[in-house]
């Protein structure tokens, strides 16, 4: 989107250099000079493809720009320079509306930017932080396997325990009875 704003903010900057120059010319009573210049063709292709003015309006710039009267235009009448002055100011509106749109955009893309890097942090430590967690968890599981192994080597020892007392105990118990 850049590139094409871009490409169309210098278009519509040429162009209205071109009418510019051609509006100076024609207040000097220079048509002349200007028509044999390259800012003519340029602001004649504009013309051609303008949808701002007039059939009529750009078939008689046209015809100016052409040279067709371009020797006899008196800038007394001032018709053409009307017109000119008249697509100019049509032409900065545009310019100034496609540099507020684009101001826009760019302030729309910033925001989004930040939105999503905040989110993206967000995200992350959230990451971390159950990451975090699964360490923890896989801490505590390997202690507690290791407690379950101490205890079933404790459970074994007191089975032999009891079995070693109960022994004790009976033979006590014989020899008490034997006495």
């Amino acid at each position: 989107e850049k590139a094409a704003f871009d490409k169309a903010l210098s278009e519509n900057k040429v162009n209205l250099a071109a009418l510019n120059k051609a509006v100076a010319a024609l207040e000097k009573g220079m048509a002349g000079s200007f028509l044999q210049s390259r800012a003519a063709g340029s602001l004649q292709k504009y013309v051609a493809s303008s949808r701002e003015l007039s059939e009529g309006d750009r078939q008689t710039v046209l015809s100016f720009l052409s040279g067709k009267q371009g020797e006899m235009y008196a800038p007394q009448s001032g018709e053409i320079t009307g017109l000119l002055k008249e697509l100019g100011d049509e032409m900065l509106a545009d310019q100034k509306d496609m540099i507020a749109t684009e101001d826009a955009a760019v302030q729309a893309y910033e925001g989004l930017m930040a939105a999503k890097k905040k989110q993206g942090a967000a995200l992350s430590e959230s990451i971390e932080n159950k990451l975090n967690r699964v360490a923890e968890l896989g801490v505590h599981i390997a202690q507690m396997k290791n407690d379950l192994g101490d205890t079933v080597e404790s459970h074994g020892e007191d089975k032999n325990f009891l079995a070693d007392l109960g022994k004790n105990c009976d033979s006590k118990a014989a020899v008490h009875e034997e006495e």
